[in-house]
């Protein structure tokens, strides 16, 4: 039995909204970067610094957020998380030195980070009420987000806009979406788990590492193509600058392609299948990527890799909040938290990588990760 407050077509819609309004923010600091460091006089050393306090309160964000949305509930949070964000969204705009744009940059990040664990716990029990998998197109609206922040964001630096304004406009923007979509959300209940008494007593630890163990490794795989892609094609290949920007732009379509494929194939084989042979796939493509000298077939390796890693972690997050829907969000907060830290560890191990051996060499680490991805994808069939 289900305790509705929305249509859950009307709540799909919200939550799409949700995933769209974090990408956006998320895009919107990214196409800012340059020029915030500019305005707050800090060198690139001191902006790593801060990137890394970033990433730390998201991380604490993930972590508080999840048991809050137990406890509290989802049409709280959620909503309290994107007005959060977007309020911290003007404060970049606004900061004079370093510590002002620390202070910014921590709304931020636990703003992004409780929205990230709350959004993703919606769509969880949106797509209950569904006889088909919808996660991965939610995904998809947040790269959606991303785009359009890039498009405003370069078009406004073009203009001369002042980065306060669109900042600011921007937070706002982030606001009016974040309360306008929050009656249409809906709640989990506990009567929805129709498993034996029995069953639901099995406590869920050691899949839930295993689930959050293959979102790392997926995760660290992707933060590597966002981060390094262009520049296997500038350093390795010898490619134009402007060209180079094809591989990350080839990588970036497939994936967001593949995430509104993905829910349609894994309504037929499952998501097992779609975590192991997208895992496959994406070792395929980097492969291609490492070994391959030649831009138009290396261009095509970014691109299957892209694909290849489309639909495996929104498999693990439905997974993870489907464990047990009494504490759903807090066992989401694990998953997503270790994804979370592949992604952000992911950049900095091929730096380091880097020193000592050539870049594509380096990518052999993400290489060996979905390959363990693909050997690990049946721990997804024990909850099936």
């Amino acid at each position: 039995m289900r305790s509705q407050t929305a249509p859950p077509r009307a709540a799909r819609v919200a939550t799409w909204l949700y995933f769209g309004l974090n990408g956006f923010a998320v895009g919107m600091w990214v196409v800012h970067i340059p020029s915030i460091e500019h305005a707050a006089g800090i060198s690139h050393p001191t902006l790593g610094l801060l990137l890394l306090v970033l990433g730390g309160a998201a991380f604490t964000g993930m972590q508080v957020a999840g048991p809050l949305v137990d406890r509290l509930g989802q049409r709280r949070l959620v909503p309290a998380a994107g007005v959060l964000l977007g309020i911290a969204l003007a404060g970049p705009g606004l900061a004079t030195n370093w510590w002002t744009l620390g202070l910014t940059l921590i709304l931020i990040g636990f703003g992004n980070g409780s929205i990230d664990v709350g959004m993703n716990a919606q769509a969880v029990v949106v797509e209950r009420g569904y006889p088909r998998p919808i996660m991965a197109a939610f995904h998809a609206m947040w790269s959606i987000g991303g785009a359009i922040a890039a498009l405003i964001g370069a078009a406004t630096l073009r203009a001369g806009v002042p980065i306060e304004v669109t900042l600011g406009v921007a937070g706002a923007l982030c606001i009016v979406i974040a309360l306008a979509a929050s009656r249409f959300l809906i709640e989990a209940t506990t009567d929805e788990n129709d498993e034996p008494a029995e069953e639901r007593a099995k406590p869920p630890g050691k899949l839930v590492w295993a689930l959050g163990g293959l979102a790392f490794g997926l995760m660290l795989a992707e933060g590597v193509a966002n981060d390094w892609a262009a520049l296997h094609f500038r350093d390795i290949l010898g490619t134009s600058v402007s060209t180079a920007a094809y591989a990350y732009g080839a990588f970036a379509v497939a994936m967001t392609v593949g995430r509104f494929l993905t829910d349609r194939v894994a309504a037929v084989v499952g998501p097992a299948a779609i975590v192991r042979w997208g895992a496959a796939m994406a070792a395929v493509g980097l492969t291609i990527v490492i070994v391959v000298p030649w831009v138009p077939v290396a261009l095509f390796g970014w691109a299957l890799f892209g694909l290849g890693l489309a639909g495996g972690v929104p498999q693990l997050f439905t997974a993870a909040g489907n464990l047990d829907p009494r504490a759903a969000g807090a066992l989401m907060a694990r998953v997503v938290g270790l994804g979370y830290v592949g992604l952000l560890a992911g950049p900095a191990l091929i730096g380091g990588l880097a020193h000592w051996m050539p870049l594509n060499i380096a990518f052999i680490l993400p290489l060996v990760l979905c390959v363990l991805t693909f050997l690990g994808g049946p721990v997804l069939k024990s909850r099936s």
